[in-house]
């Protein structure tokens, strides 16, 4: 019985988990795909299918304009499918224009302006970070947030503030010359900058002092049991009233200011990520794919629904950032494509630009076994398995 029941909570573990990872993963994908629908029928052109996963249909339908609405049984993305593309990867095709009659081809998205073009694919990306925006707005407006201010609240022994001259009570002004508003802003700044030096002004008794810190590359242990490495300096947050700590709610305006700043500020956070990736300063193995994303979904699920729905602003952001990067097959691929055509004032040959579309799809699926093997070895560490990755 016991072997039992524990194989009937690890199913239910596995089920919660996949549902809350398609509660996060199936709103952002459609957001993402609406996007470049509704600018491509704006711009006239014709729309075969719209899919929410991928391979075979579970279910769908036609609507009014003959739109196949689709969903696939691989809830991994989705894709917008317009009526002279060759694939669901919108690579033009020469043949399957010239298969089209001329009436039908006043609907092609190849016929269409480099203008045209750029908004249709730009509106995806655009479209989650508007979704990630109203999110967090909503969350401003109604749920609030905990403003601690960015005040030294203690110092962790041997750690490098200790060693910087750091003294409890200090309030951080600046990093490196970007104003700090809360404890927040340092975390941002310290976790991405691991072996760097760092200058921080802070306000002692009135006295605006300079003070030079270089954060560790340490690992460190979430509420779950999660591992993740960052830069820490050893500075811990006001905890009480007394200190500072408040919880505030914010009018519209202010709501959705501090819900585009924060849609920035995770844009910002992504670069530097990736910038500390390639110079080595941040290890690979803190990237997450699917199986990382399912399992944070499910962590965040039990905190309560308006923890997921943070979730979702954040992965919304994420996956709008990726998609514009500039790498064919991805947005951001024919973005630079189209950009090169507004240049030259002619396409790229058809050609040239199947080339860049096989290696950009050979670039993201080596970079998807790449993060699922970093997945896959992380929960066998977890969870104490041999043998996985």
């Amino acid at each position: 019985m016991g072997i039992i029941d524990q194989g009937i909570g690890g199913l239910g573990s596995l089920v919660f988990y996949a549902v809350a990872f398609l509660l996060v993963l199936t709103p952002v994908v459609f957001i993402h795909e609406l996007g470049h629908f509704l600018v491509a029928r704006w711009c006239g052109v014709k729309v075969k299918d719209f899919s929410i996963g991928f391979g075979r249909e579970i279910f769908g339908f036609h609507d009014r304009h003959g739109t196949r609405w689709r969903f696939g049984w691989l809830p991994l993305g989705g894709y917008v499918k317009f009526l002279d593309d060759e694939n669901s990867a919108s690579a033009p095709s020469r043949e399957a224009l010239d298969r089209l009659t001329p009436a039908e081809r006043e609907g092609a998205f190849q016929n269409k302006p480099a203008s045209a073009r750029a908004a249709i694919v730009a509106a995806g990306p655009i479209a989650n970070f508007l979704l990630a925006i109203v999110i967090y707005a909503l969350m401003f407006m109604f749920i609030g947030e905990q403003a601690t201010p960015p005040r030294v609240g203690g110092l962790v022994p041997n750690a490098p503030a200790a060693g910087a001259g750091f003294k409890p009570g200090d309030l951080i002004v600046s990093i490196d010359g970007e104003a700090i508003e809360s404890f927040t802003d340092i975390l941002r700044i310290v976790s991405a900058s691991a072996n760097r030096a760092l200058t921080f002004e802070v306000n002692r008794d009135g006295t605006l002092l300079q003070l030079k810190v270089t954060p560790e590359l340490r690992e460190s242990t979430d509420r779950f049991g999660n591992k993740f490495k960052r830069g820490i300096v050893g500075i811990s947050a006001p905890s009480t009233p007394a200190q500072g700590v408040e919880f505030k709610r914010y009018g519209p305006v202010e709501a959705v200011w501090r819900a585009v700043r924060q849609t920035y500020t995770i844009i910002t956070g992504s670069l530097s990520g990736i910038y500390g990736i390639i110079t080595q300063r941040m290890p690979a193995d803190q990237l997450r794919g699917p199986l990382g994303i399912a399992e944070i979904s499910g962590q965040v699920a039990t905190l309560g629904p308006a923890a997921l729905l943070g979730l979702v602003a954040f992965i919304s952001v994420a996956i709008g950032f990726i998609n514009l990067l500039p790498v064919p097959v991805l947005d951001g691929g024919h973005l630079l494509f189209y950009a090169i055509e507004a240049v030259r004032r002619r396409p790229l040959s058809e050609r040239t630009q199947e080339i860049g579309f096989r290696i950009g799809l050979a670039l993201v699926l080596l970079l998807f076994i790449f993060v699922t093997f970093i997945d896959v070895r992380r929960l066998g560490e977890k969870f104490g398995l041999t043998g996985l990755g």
